[in-house]
């Protein structure tokens, strides 16, 4: 459970979220890392180093285009194309969500557009980003914020949609009137669970959508990624793999620590 401390993180929400709150969790995982490592040593023996670098050469990799300020720039670059996406995408999928979901107007009027859309895969609107914005960081922001919206959008739908009536019929009771001050004062606050969690997986799919969002030459992690494929450099698209799974974690963690201190009623 979070604790208040001046309004500010005491660390605890952090720790958990890491599972330094649970010695027998923070084992079990550690143990989790070092068995796969050692199965990918063990595997990398039967195979060529084009195939399967081993975890040495990964990390002498790693280690080199660090140094070289390659990876810090391809990493500066794909933050400067997850932020703005991920964030834009997300209020506007939340904020529609919720509209939608609360308005039946809105519902019936937008549902046929909705389903039209929603399976169209961001990877397939390169073709509008580079007509629209260039190629450049606002086009691979906007593959972005597509994937971040529908993410956000069906989860702020469908926790509107599951809030209580009962619930609705107390806020009525309590003198709660007007869609503006229900919304407000009573289904935001029911919702805020299942709309959190959509924001966390959205900040995890736009990391995904960081490779997609850079094919078409934006430079970044995925640009990396994309020109060691191309020259079979194995041990060089791993290295960048881990760069965006220890992005995705070090958000993860954050946004779980922020998560347990917006919802800590519910502990």
């Amino acid at each position: 459970m979070a604790t208040d401390t001046e309004g500010g993180f005491d660390g605890n929400e952090l720790r958990d979220g890491v599972g330094l709150d649970d010695p027998r969790r923070l084992l079990r995982g550690t143990a989790g890392v070092v068995g796969f490592v050692t199965l990918w040593y063990l595997a990398s023996l039967t195979q060529p180093a084009y195939v399967l670098p081993s975890p040495a050469a990964v990390a002498a990799t790693f280690v080199e285009e660090l140094a070289s300020g390659t990876m810090t720039a391809a990493l500066w670059s794909s933050v400067r194309h997850w932020v703005p996406g991920t964030v834009v995408g997300t209020a506007l999928g939340v904020g529609a969500g919720v509209a939608f979901s609360w308005s039946g107007l809105l519902d019936d009027v937008t549902a046929p557009l909705v389903r039209t859309l929603r399976p169209v895969p961001p990877l397939a609107l390169i073709g509008f980003a580079i007509a629209w914005f260039g190629i450049n960081d606002a086009g691979a922001a906007f593959i972005i914020a597509v994937g971040a919206f529908w993410i956000n959008f069906y989860a702020a739908y469908g926790a509107v949609e599951d809030v209580s009536e009962d619930l609705l019929d107390v806020g009525r009771t309590l003198g709660v009137r007007g869609d503006i001050d229900m919304v407000r004062s009573i289904v935001l606050p029911a919702a805020l669970p299942g709309i959190t969690t959509g924001i966390r997986t959205g900040l995890g799919r736009c990391w995904m959508l960081v490779v997609a969002s850079e094919i078409f030459g934006v430079p970044g992690i995925g640009r990396e990624i994309l020109r060691a494929s191309n020259n079979l450099l194995v041990d060089a698209v791993i290295a960048y793999i881990l760069v965006l799974s220890l992005m995705y974690l070090l958000v993860d963690v954050a946004f779980r620590a922020a998560q347990r201190r917006v919802l800590v009623w519910r502990a």
